[in-house]
């Protein structure tokens, strides 16, 4: 019988961006890419779990309860080969185990969340990391900060960024009437300097995502931002078209999906100059620090053809089966199986 590999999937349908997105395409491609292995997926959410994946319907009111008790006691019925979580790891959990570290914001900056949640990441993190037989991170930047914070051999680090959905690409020009923000309404990601440069140039912000900090969205409202909220895939795209442009000042990021999304759907982007976007975005996206955001808008919307190619060019770099052919390599490595063996 093929070997099972368990993959922690409770953040589908929470709105949780870039985390659901990832397990989403996860996924959605691990059955198509692999004969060798069978896939199940614990989740309260049983129908958004893909064909190919069989769901295993764990409900949950605590998190921390689920962690220590319901998901250990799951996976002993089912007694998997392999288990995939991210940022954390059961109690009592099956070997060999593989953990997915998106990033380390916790640990950089106090305000990247609130003061429990950072207390509860900055214990159950480092334990993951150092204790997993392998860490996924989805950048360069959040390897070396496993390196440099956890102490993490390097060796027991892939780096397998993200890809681009296929709801994200070019379509019907818009007019192009407004900057938009992509992300969760939250003090690291520095949306009001987003809000800033663009009434400096005289556009509207539009922001998509969902409001994780409640009185920095009522300021962004204040300063003329509309708000859409969490916004779905389809509709995204289509925000993503029509903007002049995205900005993106986040102070710290583990990836910058937006960026990627973006750039795959010929919309020019202006990002801050931090690590993980400079590696998403490359030679495709203008960056700039918060005072110089509004002068990185306008350039961007004079330098929209250029822009534009640029980003088609870039994104065409990050697939989503890609992504996966790594990961199940790190999976057939730590089960001993053939490399490469069982492809579809």
């Amino acid at each position: 019988m093929r070997p099972l590999v368990v993959v922690d999937a409770d953040v589908l349908g929470r709105q949780r961006t870039g985390d659901e997105t990832y397990v989403e395409n996860l996924l959605r491609r691990l059955p198509a890419l692999s004969d060798d292995l069978r896939f199940a997926a614990l989740t309260r959410r049983p129908d958004l779990v893909p064909d190919g994946v069989e769901p295993i319907e764990l409900q949950a009111r605590s998190q921390l309860l689920r962690m220590a008790l319901a998901v250990p006691a799951r996976l002993r019925r089912l007694r998997p080969a392999l288990v995939h979580f991210q940022h954390a790891l059961p109690l009592a959990c099956p070997r060999p185990a593989v953990v997915t570290v998106h990033d380390l914001s916790f640990e950089r900056d106090r305000r990247a969340m609130g003061g429990v949640d950072r207390w509860i990441f900055k214990r159950v993190v480092p334990r993951a990391a150092r204790s997993a037989d392998r860490v996924l991170a989805v950048s360069e930047r959040t390897k070396r900060d496993l390196v440099e914070l956890y102490e993490i051999a390097p060796d027991r680090i892939t780096v397998v960024p993200h890809g681009v959905d296929p709801a994200f690409g070019p379509g019907p020009d818009g007019k192009h009437d407004y900057v938009l923000y992509v992300g969760a309404i939250q003090a690291r990601k520095d949306p009001l300097a987003a809000a800033d440069a663009a009434a400096a140039v005289g556009l509207p912000l539009v922001v998509a995502g969902p409001e994780r900090e409640p009185a920095l969205a009522r300021e962004l409202e204040r300063r003329g931002a509309r708000l859409r909220g969490y916004v779905e895939k389809a509709d995204l795209a289509g925000l993503y078209r029509g903007a002049a442009c995205l900005i993106l000042p986040s102070r710290y990021e583990g990836f910058g999906l937006p960026v990627l999304e973006a750039m795959a759907c010929g919309t020019p982007v202006v990002a801050a100059s931090e690590p993980a976007l400079r590696e998403v975005g490359g030679d495709a996206a203008l960056y700039a620090e918060p005072g110089r955001l509004a002068d990185a808008v306008r350039e961007a919307i004079a330098s929209r053809p250029r822009l534009a190619a640029a980003g088609l060019e870039r994104a065409r770099a990050f697939s989503w089966d890609e992504s996966v052919r790594r990961t199940l390599a790190v999976y057939r490595e730590l089960l001993g199986r053939p490399a490469g063996g069982g492809d579809a």
